[in-house]
């Protein structure tokens, strides 16, 4: 098993772009798609993702100093870090049942897709963290490995199944077949969203805003292109956080630059992997008729180029850095996750149409809601990271982590396991959203 765990480890220490490429040559192979073909796609998705990754991190990098300095500015100091999700993906890679989880998982998805319970083949494996990092904090509240082991299974269940609901959407917004989202921290809104999005069709005025970016550019002219809204996103940004002109202005144009090239980057993984989607059609068409509609579960990161997702994100990051000093009993400053905020409302931007104003409304409850269960669960998150050695240079005191720490799936969930009455209550009301969340797409 030490071997095993060690290989494994090894595997998964690959980047993203690596591994993922890998899998999809390999994938290119078993549906016998033509050599020079399945080259071709591998590496012009690794780029795609390459891309994706460094403007993320190039946003990161010009979004961080300025939030830190609005944080000085406001003079009020929290005793929590949030630390982000990097922390928590370690956790769960370092958790002793890593491995045979995963094992489990990769197999437990086979038989559903053999028995048609589910659409989505996820070869996604690094994300398979989601679902680990859950028997992880199941296992720290339960001391059960059975336990563990169920709730990243149900997890992963409910992840894929959300996957399938959701995939004509996703399909829909980046223009291709043939694949789904099955990232649980995201996915799991999806539902929830939907529901919203009905609600707030019943409601006048709010219901004839049409504020999807082709919408809002028509009637804004230059002030709707989504690069000029990046831009003065970030001014405003940077004024708020008290920069000079100078600084101001790199902020504006660095925001800018990553609405506009963001969706460019997307469109090169798309060109990568469309010929995988098109060839495992054709095979299972051939070979297994019974599977041939299925979809290749893929990272969130296929549709965060989406200027709708850019923009609704942008407009989220303030609304989250205000409602926490104004919502109670929170103890830290979103800082580590901020960023992550277009990834939070990939999904609620499908589940809304690409309707900008009604995906950030969605998603106001969500981030008062990780604002508290995040507060809350900091000494969870610091207990075990403390108990696997994970250590911050320059930090020893308690941790927390935004969105995937206040993830409320998995606060619900871990409270199931744990046998909360009022958890158990809700497990009704958690099924009737998946099933209102369903749609039947077929792959065309």
């Amino acid at each position: 098993m030490t071997e095993i765990t060690a290989t494994l480890n090894y595997v998964l220490s690959f980047k993203p772009y690596v591994i993922l490429p890998i899998i999809i040559f390999i994938l290119s192979l078993i549906f016998r798609i033509k050599l020079k073909n399945g080259i071709k796609a591998a590496m012009t998705m690794s780029i795609g993702f390459i891309g994706i990754f460094t403007m993320l991190n190039f946003f990161v990098s010009v979004i961080g100093p300025a939030l830190e300095t609005l944080v000085k500015r406001t003079g009020l100091k929290y005793n929590v870090l949030d630390v982000g999700w990097p922390p928590l993906a370690t956790m769960a890679w370092g958790f002793k049942l890593a491995a045979v989880i995963l094992i489990i998982l990769i197999i437990f998805n086979g038989f559903l897709v053999i028995l048609n319970f589910t659409d989505t083949i996820n070869i996604d494996i690094w994300n398979y963290w989601h679902f680990i990092f859950m028997g992880c904090i199941v296992y720290d509240g339960t001391k059960n490995y059975i336990l563990s082991i169920l709730a990243a299974m149900v997890a992963d269940f409910i992840a894929l199944k959300i996957a399938d609901y959701s995939a004509k959407g996703v399909q829909d917004m980046i223009g291709m077949t043939g694949i789904s989202t099955p990232t649980l921290s995201v996915a799991v809104y999806y539902p929830y969203a939907k529901i919203l999005n009905k609600v707030i069709d019943k409601i006048p005025i709010l219901n004839k805003i049409e504020a999807d970016p082709e919408s809002i550019q028509k009637k804004l002219g230059l002030f709707g292109e989504p690069m000029v809204i990046g831009f003065l996103l970030g001014g405003f940004l940077g004024a708020f956080s008290g920069y000079d002109v100078k600084n101001i202005l790199q902020l504006a144009f660095s925001v800018a630059a990553v609405v506009y090239i963001l969706p460019e980057m997307c469109s090169i993984l798309t060109k990568g992997i469309m010929p995988i989607s098109e060839g495992m059609k054709d095979f299972l068409h051939k070979k297994a008729p019974n599977l041939k509609d299925k979809y290749i579960g893929l990272d969130i990161a296929i549709i965060l180029g989406n200027p709708a997702v850019v923009v609704s994100g942008l407009l989220i990051m303030p609304i989250a850095f205000l409602l926490a000093f104004i919502v109670p009993g929170v103890n830290f400053i979103p800082l580590g996750d901020l960023p992550n905020s277009i990834g939070l409302v990939a999904l609620i931007v499908v589940a809304s149409k690409g309707n900008v104003v009604r995906s950030v409304i969605i998603s106001i409850p969500i981030i008062i809601a990780d604002l508290i269960i995040a507060s809350n669960f900091a000494q969870i998150y610091t207990s075990i990271a403390k108990d696997m050695s994970i250590t911050f240079t320059g930090y020893s005191g308690t941790i927390t982590s935004f969105y995937d720490g206040g993830n409320v799936f998995r606060f619900w969930l871990l409270r199931v396991f744990e046998g909360k009455l009022w958890a158990l209550i809700f497990i009704p009301i958690m099924i009737l959203l998946l099933y209102y969340s369903r749609s039947k797409p077929k792959v065309l």
